[in-house]
């Protein structure tokens, strides 16, 4: 059974689609964009601002269906310019405490609303928490 997770912490999803997907144990998390939520705009600052705010999304999409981001264990980096991978990977590795998810990381022609990173990411409960 699939349950549809959504939060207004996070930005509206922008088309056919949900913020996240629960089903079992896992969570799928769409893409998120470096959009505030409240304004609906990409935050200023580059890349390393949009992929901070794309964090904050993510926790509170995580938060809404009761994970946090030490439950991640897959994440996709879509990047508009794999020159900015430097600036993205320092603002990811400080999000986790050191046991870091697999990861894949790729360079897109385009994303949405022109976004410069978008991450999604899939979780899966801790150990502890059985």
């Amino acid at each position: 059974m699939k349950k549809v997770i959504s939060t207004a912490k996070a930005p509206a999803a922008i088309g056919p689609y949900s913020q996240a997907i629960q089903t079992g144990d896992m969570l799928f998390a769409s893409g998120q964009l470096g959009i505030d939520p409240v304004t609906n705009d990409f935050v200023e600052g580059g890349v390393e601002a949009q992929t901070l705010q794309a964090f904050h999304n993510i926790r509170a999409i995580l938060a809404e269906a009761g994970y946090a981001l030490q439950d991640v264990v897959k994440v996709t980096v879509f990047l508009a310019d794999m020159a900015d991978f430097a600036a993205m990977n320092g603002v990811y590795a400080a999000q986790f405490d050191g046991s870091y998810p697999a990861r894949s990381a790729v360079a897109v022609r385009t994303l949405p609303k022109n976004g410069l990173v978008e991450i999604e990411v899939i979780a899966a409960p801790r150990l502890a928490k059985k």
